[in-house]
């Protein structure tokens, strides 16, 4: 079953044990989205008071989605492989707290992005950690609830971040993703000390099962059609809401005048919106069905960057900012359950790895993307 098709209705007990679990690998995710976004209005600070010029100070946001993009197989071939969800959350815990240290410290911007990387490998860690957890689910609802967490940290990260620079400094900015580690020791009950072990073979089902199922090549994940589907539409959706988290806010600022902090409260407000809206794509999936709803994602994304880039008044570039948190938002959830839908379950645990990947990818190119955009093409 996958979160396109009608799960079945959970008993009233079970929905409260899964709303709580959802709730708290949402925490868990989203100060990693905080990471993505929070120094989007902080970078002109950083780049006076580093020496460097703008473009160049973009690089503490690409660093981190570069980072984030990296950690992920990393921590899952390494502590994930060998210790499951809880050995890839301590482990991205302690390369959290390095790579922000090194950031609070560093005292040039080369330092800074290597911290800032370094950071990013952690949060990159917990995210996938929190997805993996919520991946039991297969109804979609608790990987829809952390895919909303996680879009509500990118978009509150605007705030938080422009805040914590004006009271703290523009470093403050950067180092958002501590806050997972509040959430550090329930996530940890919640993973176990052990990896989960390889399910039993369904009824019927007399396909032998191996090491190689759980660890070998990813080959049939990468040939399997509805994974490259759903991974490729992540993808595009990724790429375009984190360009629009480091894009709108800019072009909301040029076309008001407004301060950071007045930028970041309307941009968190508008794009906070869309990602809480979008639960109500999540129930609304298995009405749409797979095709409809994969081109209302697509269609979303596609009005979202034409208005957050090329509409000339502020309502309108909110109103795309927030559009884009909605069906990326709602498309993380449910693409989770599509990507892995045709696949044995042993293979699901690496597939959601690999799908985060691909959403990590635009993590990293989005804001890539609009800085080379912002420094050649005016309209943005």
């Amino acid at each position: 079953m996958t979160a396109l098709s009608t799960p079945p209705v959970p008993s009233p007990a079970a929905r409260r044990a899964e709303l709580r679990t959802g709730l708290l690998l949402a925490a868990l995710a989203a100060p990693a989205s905080m990471g993505v976004s929070g120094p989007s209005l902080a970078l002109p600070e950083a780049a006076r008071t580093l020496g460097v010029s703008p473009a160049a100070a973009a690089w503490l946001m690409t660093a981190f989605g570069l980072g984030m993009a990296v950690g992920t197989p990393l921590l899952s071939a390494t502590a994930g492989r060998r210790h499951g969800a809880a050995g890839v959350i301590r482990a991205a815990a302690v390369l959290v707290a390095l790579g922000a240290l090194l950031v609070l410290l560093a005292p040039d911007l080369p330092l800074a992005i290597a911290g800032r990387a370094l950071e990013a490998a952690g949060a990159a860690g917990l995210n996938v950690a929190a997805f993996q957890l919520a991946g039991r689910d297969r109804s979609g609802r608790t990987p829809g609830l952390v895919a909303i967490g996680s879009a509500v940290g990118g978009t509150a990260g605007l705030f938080l971040g422009a805040a914590a620079a004006g009271a703290l400094g523009w470093r403050a900015a950067l180092v958002l993703p501590l806050l997972s580690l509040l959430f550090l020791r329930p996530a940890l009950r919640l993973a176990g000390g052990s990896p989960a072990p390889a399910p039993a073979p369904a009824p019927g089902d007399d396909t032998p099962r191996t090491a190689g199922d759980r660890a070998g090549p990813p080959l049939d994940i990468l040939r399997d059609r509805r994974f490259l589907v759903a991974s490729g539409l992540m993808l595009a959706l990724s790429t375009v809401n984190f360009a629009l988290l480091y894009a709108a806010p800019r072009r909301v600022t040029a076309l008001t005048g407004w301060s950071a902090v007045e930028t970041g409260a309307a941009a968190s407000v508008a794009a906070l919106a869309g990602a809480l809206l979008s639960w109500q794509l999540v129930r609304a999936a298995p009405r749409l069905g797979p095709a409809r709803l994969r081109v209302f994602l697509a269609l979303g994304s596609a009005v979202a960057l034409v208005l957050a880039v090329a509409a000339p008044w502020p309502v309108a570039v909110l109103l795309g900012s927030g559009a884009s948190a909605l069906v990326t938002a709602g498309g993380q959830g449910l693409l989770t359950g599509a990507a892995t839908g045709g696949l044995p379950p042993a293979r699901h645990g690496l597939a959601i790895g690999l799908f985060n990947l691909a959403f990590l990818i635009g993590v990293a190119a989005g804001p890539a993307l609009a800085a080379f955009a912002d420094q050649t093409v005016q309209f943005i």
